[in-house]
């Protein structure tokens, strides 16, 4: 019965010893739920919703959230793909459309499992940050009563004071940075703080993200403009081609400048297994902060974008603009402009419209609208016509395809004004009677019949499309990420451990050396972490004693004595 209680009291001692190893919230093993009502339910689920599961889980269910916003168009980036998106799947759009997936990050449920991972994150970290500063501000807990029952020990007897052993030891364990202080007949330190300090700023990294990541997505801009050479760019409102927002975004918050493209250029590898692939892409623009700012030029490359104030400059895309002529009959310039044309492939083949909405008249005197399809090819190859063979301008050819009649720009109806709606539109015809369609090099003019007019392909600029973006604190973002990744690599790596050495004076007045070490999981660094020390104190403070002789045994008779 003694011995019971001995060693429950021996148990009770070590766990108090290897207590606060971490700031892990302790399992409370309570059986069935809560009887106490909605007080009961209330703390019960506010346990487990502070929980490490939970928000491991949180974390899971926000990751997978987000796939379908990556792999389904989303009313946010392109409205014409989720536009196509319906109009080729029937069945599952209006499904989608129940379970918000055009709309992902901003949908109920993904809201709430932002929402629930937030307060989870917080509801953890607050009480463990309340734990761990008191343990910095307490002392390592004194040793347990049997140190044999550590993972790691070592024993040794030495004929220097017991209390000279424990200054030796002391002063040893703060010289390898442990806190470490005298606790009785031992010395107790401790090592490795910097693991629960990588925990916690790793989880305050993630709600730094988090935070991050909600108010980007509330206060953000984004907008795209087309730009040909020689043509310019105002932040404003109605400069932009396309343009979208958070949902606190003001557009009071845009910022005051403005810039011009002056040149476009891009050059190419001739030859090999990379043909076509760009190798200069860049932009050179002269820009102006403010409305009165004196011009600055710069020079913007893909992945390099041009820095003013909170907003960012990206150069995203290129292509051509043939610039074209338009005459009626008697020969009055009724449109001279260059017409951005969309690339088809990776070696900008493109394709287009001209359109002539005001000014034109017939023959016959009648105002009309024109509109000629544009198909461009940088490089003309012979045998090649559906397509060019190379991306830079090295021999353009312009094939043209005029129509008469009515746009119907005045319908209320948007219209793209890269695709023709040949709906009130009527094709010219050659004199086969099959539609009008020629081939034009920079300099030659197609005419169209019966003295309708003509239209010249003057040359070819290039245009660049450009993203400007507001993003605010993309910079805690970063920082967040940052910060969690080496916080977790500090709690993965860094291990918090624990180390006793005793002294006391045995039996015979020799002192009697102990020493044990205690990590919060089992690693082969304890018990080497343990040696080495052990080997520096018993070199330089406590060398080895003697062991005593043994007590000779009366039933067997000393050496020389008679039988």
């Amino acid at each position: 019965m003694s011995n019971m209680t001995t060693d429950r009291a021996d148990e009770q001692d070590l766990g108090a010893a290897g207590s606060q190893l971490s700031t892990a919230p302790k399992e409370e093993l309570s059986g069935g739920l809560p009887t106490m009502g909605v007080i009961g339910w209330a703390r019960w689920f506010w346990r487990q919703l502070t929980s490490m599961r939970v928000a491991l889980l949180l974390l899971l269910l926000l990751a997978l959230g987000a796939i379908p916003g990556s792999l389904i168009p989303q009313t946010g980036n392109d409205e014409r793909k989720v536009a196509n998106f319906r109009d080729k799947h029937e069945i599952l759009a209006p499904i989608y459309d129940k379970l918000g997936l055009f709309n992902v990050y901003s949908s109920v449920w993904f809201s709430a499992v932002y929402i629930l991972l937030f307060i989870s994150l917080i509801g953890c970290i607050v009480p463990r940050t309340w734990q761990f500063v008191g343990q910095l501000r307490g002392r390592p807990p004194g040793a347990p009563r049997r140190l044999t029952r550590l993972p790691a020990y070592t024993t040794w007897r030495t004929e220097a004071e017991p209390e000279q052993v424990r200054e030796a030891a002391l002063a040893l364990l703060k010289k390898k940075r442990f806190r470490a202080h005298v606790a009785g007949d031992a010395v107790a330190a401790e090592k490795g703080y910097l693991r629960e300090v990588g925990n916690l700023l790793f989880h305050v990294a993630l709600i730094v993200m988090l935070i991050a990541f909600a108010w980007g997505q509330l206060f953000k801009m984004e907008g795209n403009k087309l730009i040909v050479e020689g043509d310019g760019f105002s932040n404003t409102l109605t400069q932009y081609d396309d343009f979208k927002s958070g949902t606190l975004f003001s557009t009071d918050e845009l910022t005051p400048f403005s810039f011009n493209l002056k040149a476009f250029t891009g050059t190419y590898e001739p030859t090999g297994p990379s043909r076509g692939t760009p190798r200069t892409f860049q932009a050179s623009l002269t820009y102006a902060k403010g409305a009165y700012g004196k011009d600055k030029p710069t020079i913007v490359k893909v992945n390099e974008p041009l820095e003013i104030d909170d907003s960012k400059v990206y150069l995203t895309a290129h292509g051509y603009a043939p610039v074209v002529t338009v005459r009626d009959g008697k020969g009055k310039v009724v449109f001279s402009d260059a017409v951005p044309l969309l690339p088809l492939d990776s070696y900008v083949t493109s394709s287009g419209v001209v359109k002539v909405y005001d000014g034109y008249k017939n023959a016959k005197g009648v105002s009309e609208q024109l509109a000629f399809k544009a198909f461009f090819l940088p490089t003309y190859t012979a045998g090649s016509e559906v397509s060019s063979s190379f991306p830079a301008l090295i021999n353009p050819v312009l094939n043209l395809e005029p129509y008469y009649g009515d746009l119907g720009v005045n319908s209320g109806i948007p219209q793209s004004v890269y695709q023709l709606d040949k709906k009130n539109m009527k094709g010219f015809k050659n004199s086969k009677g099959k539609q009008l369609r020629e081939n034009l090099r920079p300099g030659e003019t197609m005419k169209l019949p019966n003295g309708a007019g003509s239209i010249t392909y003057e040359g070819t600029k290039e245009w660049a499309n450009f993203q400007i973006t507001q993003q605010p604190a993309s910079g805690w973002a970063l920082a967040g990420s940052l910060v969690a990744i080496f916080g977790l690599a500090a709690s993965l790596f860094i291990q918090r451990r624990r180390v006793w050495v005793r002294a006391v004076k045995g039996a015979d007045g020799v002192t009697v050396v102990e020493m044990a070490g205690l990590g919060r999981s089992e690693s082969a660094k304890v018990p080497e972490e343990l040696g080495d020390l052990a080997g520096i104190l018993y070199e330089h403070a406590a060398p080895g004693a003697p062991e005593p002789d043994p007590e000779p045994d009366p039933a067997v008779p000393a050496e020389g004595a008679e039988k």
